[in-house]
């Protein structure tokens, strides 16, 4: 969430950045400058009547000290304090009317994010590595894991639907080997604090972090007795929200955490795409990465995350390209992206596996996380960061699509081994 006083003294500004998120500003604003207005309205005349009353009261004091008829000055109270609710009441209801505009407000573009319309005016930032090379044509990864036994999206429709997935064997041992391996470099190499947060969150953790009420459609909810229950979308959710209404010293600044959990999105309007495979799953698995900044910090936090992140790929020895998110491709809560993007032979393309954001006070605002500067007596909104590191599921796909062999087997790369206990997941024979 903006800063209310920000938006009212730069409305210009903030139009302008919209634009170049690709959003109708004037729908997203609409009459915000006049219901500021009123509101304020509402306040002063609250305050003026109020400073009226006080001095009718003293008066009363005063006549009947007296021995003096105060029933005037008595009937004046009366009508100033039911005056003074009514404004009160008008200017609460504009407060609320602000709020609501104010939660719709996408974050605005720092700076340095690059001004486009759509994805194809992201800008690559740099890549590393190479692309393997096959004396075969290699094979997609919904191929690759039938063929291995490894993989079974049949039965997992079977029990639930599409777009979720049955991991079998080596299969399901290379998805836990892929997410000790990121826990274990993040937490020991990169000094992050693993934690393992709940897989359900109230609609207050939901609207903290920006997926409520915007998104809604895009959630499993759980409805749990009074109040709705959330299945997680990304561990960015319950993670960031551990400090929600909490103030922490610029001492601790920055806070490092990384957790392991499933994601569960309902990918409402996303159908028709990535229909094949594991690329689009209503339930998958991430390691993610969130950090808690100090602002003048927080960009080089950042850098970073995303190399945290990139470091994965690094060890796992596939070939990758970092982009940066231009101003209409970004998620509604970001100040800036970074979009790592593996390559998948199988597939003939880079396909996104990792987002590494800046929220800037975004998120703060929303979850009331704040922190005491060194020297100040006020607290401030910190920033908040977060990234995939990654997303598991579609690691698994890079692995099965990079390392395919001749023969129909998956050479295990030399970091996944020690996890694996093999270093080949077999082609199985042939009938």
């Amino acid at each position: 969430m903006l800063d209310l006083n920000f938006v009212r003294d730069n409305l210009p500004l903030v139009e302008e950045k919209l634009r170049q998120r690709g959003a109708n500003a004037a729908e997203i604003l609409k009459d915000f400058a006049a219901i500021d207005s009123e509101r304020r309205q509402a306040i002063t005349a609250a305050e003026a009547l109020q400073a009226r009353r006080n001095r009718a009261s003293e008066e009363i004091a005063k006549l009947k000290k007296s021995g003096q008829d105060a029933s005037l000055q008595i009937n004046e109270t009366k009508e100033l304090r039911e005056q003074i609710q009514a404004s009160e009441k008008k200017a609460a209801e504009q407060e609320t009317r602000l709020r609501e505009m104010l939660a719709a407000i996408p974050n605005l573009p720092h700076s340095s994010v690059p001004v486009g319309r759509s994805a194809d005016d992201n800008v690559e930032a740099r890549r590393s590595g190479t692309p393997p090379k096959f004396d075969f044509m290699p094979k997609p990864h919904w191929e690759l894991g039938e063929q291995l036994g490894v993989l079974d999206l049949e039965r997992a429709a079977k029990l639930s639907g599409a777009r979720f997935a049955v991991y079998w064997a080596l299969g399901a041992r290379l998805e836990r080997a892929l997410a000790n391996f990121m826990l274990d470099l993040h937490s020991k190499e990169h000094g992050y604090t693993e934690v393992l947060p709940p897989y359900l969150v109230n609609s207050e953790s939901m609207y903290g972090t920006g997926q409520l009420p915007k998104f809604a459609q895009d959630l499993f909810r759980v409805p749990h007795g009074e109040k709705d229950l959330w299945l997680i979308p990304t561990a960015e959710v319950p993670v960031t929200n551990l400090y929600r209404d909490e103030v922490l010293e610029a001492a601790q600044l920055p806070v490092s955490l990384t957790a392991y959990t499933p994601c569960f999105r309902s990918e409402a309007g996303s159908y028709g795409k990535d229909v094949r495979g594991i690329i689009r799953q209503h339930q998958f698995q991430k390691v993610e990465l969130v950090k808690f900044a100090r602002p003048e910090n927080s960009y080089d936090e950042l850098e970073k995350l995303t190399h945290h992140a990139e470091s994965v790929l690094q060890k796992l020895g596939l070939h990758y390209r970092v982009m940066s998110l231009c101003t209409a491709d970004m998620g509604f809560s970001s100040a800036k992206t970074y979009d790592i993007e593996v390559w998948l032979p199988g597939q003939n393309l880079f396909r996104e596996i990792s987002s590494c954001s800046n929220f800037e006070s975004f998120q703060a605002r929303r979850a009331n996380i704040r922190y005491k500067p060194v020297g100040k007596s006020k607290t401030e909104f910190l920033h908040t960061l977060n990234g995939s590191a990654l997303a598991v599921g579609r690691t698994w796909v890079a692995i099965l699509e990079n390392y395919q062999q001749a023969d129909g087997s998956i050479r295990i790369p030399e970091a996944l081994q020690p996890y694996m206990g093999t270093d080949r997941i077999p082609a199985k024979p042939a009938a």
